[in-house]
């Protein structure tokens, strides 16, 4: 039930710079997939603040952390004050369910509907 994109030539990806990602072969593709629009492979930037932080402390959301507090009322400051609640997920796949568990607390029903 797990497909590959590309079945009969398959590509394997080792590394990836801007808006590029690079095969074994050192060949070049623009990736128009995996989010790259937002800043792009190796962002040095984003690389910064990440090593920045995994200096101090490389954790998840379980723990209470000060930054996760500032974050979300930063965050929420810039929304409407009834989008005033924050959740922290590690992933699209918690993210979606998480949105499910709410959904189905809030109106009772277990029932899903999903696009192939």
């Amino acid at each position: 039930s797990c497909k590959v994109f590309f079945a009969k030539d398959p590509l394997k990806i080792v590394r990836a710079q801007g808006q590029y990602m690079f095969d074994e072969k050192g060949e070049k593709y623009l990736d128009c997939i995996n989010n790259v629009a937002h800043v792009g492979h190796s962002h040095p930037y984003v690389i910064k603040a990440a090593t920045k932080q995994m200096e101090l402390l490389n954790t998840n959301s379980r723990f209470l952390h000060d930054n996760l507090v500032q974050f979300a009322q930063r965050l929420t400051a810039t929304l409407p004050e009834k989008l005033s609640v924050c959740y922290f997920v590690n992933s699209g796949s918690e993210a979606n369910d998480l949105a499910l568990r709410l959904a189905r607390q809030y109106h009772g029903h277990q029932d899903v509907i999903t696009l192939e």
